[in-house]
């Protein structure tokens, strides 16, 4: 995977992450990243503008690395995880500034595990780590192939189900978060998918006080995580 900027650079590098090799445009001249590079004796080469640019489509401040792909997590951990009482479902979203967003927000708040669905969902790539601004590596990613089938699942290691719409639901503040919760965001435009509004214990909604009738999914998960961290304390 190719990832780029000097934050997404510095933080793999200061953190010893594994990288393949380094683009740098043949300009590039930070001193701190260039000493940290060469301390790890990373394969470096050396490009014009117009070839760094045509690696990425992204704003990459004249630095492109190459690492692995990312490895997710398996569902599995969740059944003896201690840490766990709070899990963020994100049920098919496209749009990865809001992937990066959330992943961001969750290791803020502490929450260790975030579940989304392997087909029709934004995966982790350049722009996914570039937003979430150093956090990825501090939050599990739970890939799964069937988010109503993982509900269940969660349910059985009890879990609440709180997903968030606009129809047929409560004030988000009128329910009690004190269980081991998980917080479902649905798709930027759909929303939460039927199936898995059916599956939901509690539906919540924001309340819109303006014209505007819904906020941007990152948004609404960060209002929502820290609603379920203050009920709790």
């Amino acid at each position: 995977m190719l990832v780029y900027g000097k934050n997404v650079a510095r933080d793999l590098l200061y953190n010893d992450k594994e990288i393949k090799k380094i683009f740098l445009q043949d300009n590039f001249s930070d001193k701190d990243i260039i000493s940290m590079i060469e301390n790890r004796n990373i394969p470096v080469e050396r490009l014009s503008k117009k070839q760094i640019d045509d690696l990425c489509s992204g704003v990459n401040q004249g630095i492109i690395l190459s690492i692995p792909d990312y490895q997710y997590r398996n569902i599995s951990i969740l059944d003896t995880s201690d840490e766990d009482d709070i899990v963020v479902i994100l049920d098919h979203l496209e749009d990865p500034h809001n992937l990066g967003a959330i992943i961001r927000t969750c290791e803020a708040a502490g929450i260790k595990s975030i579940i989304m669905s392997s087909d029709r969902q934004v995966q982790v790539n350049a722009t996914v780590m570039k937003t979430s601004v150093g956090t990825l590596s501090d939050v599990n990613i739970i890939l799964v192939s069937n988010i109503a089938n993982t509900i269940d699942r969660l349910k059985k290691l009890g879990y609440w189900i709180i997903g968030t719409s606009l129809t047929n639901s409560v004030d988000y503040k009128s329910i009690d978060y004190s269980s081991k919760i998980a917080l479902i965001i649905g798709n930027e435009a759909k929303g939460i998918s039927r199936l898995v509004s059916k599956k939901c214990d509690f539906l919540v909604k924001i309340p819109m006080y303006g014209k505007t009738n819904s906020l941007n999914a990152s948004v609404a998960a960060g209002i929502m995580i820290y609603e379920a961290i203050r009920n709790r304390k």
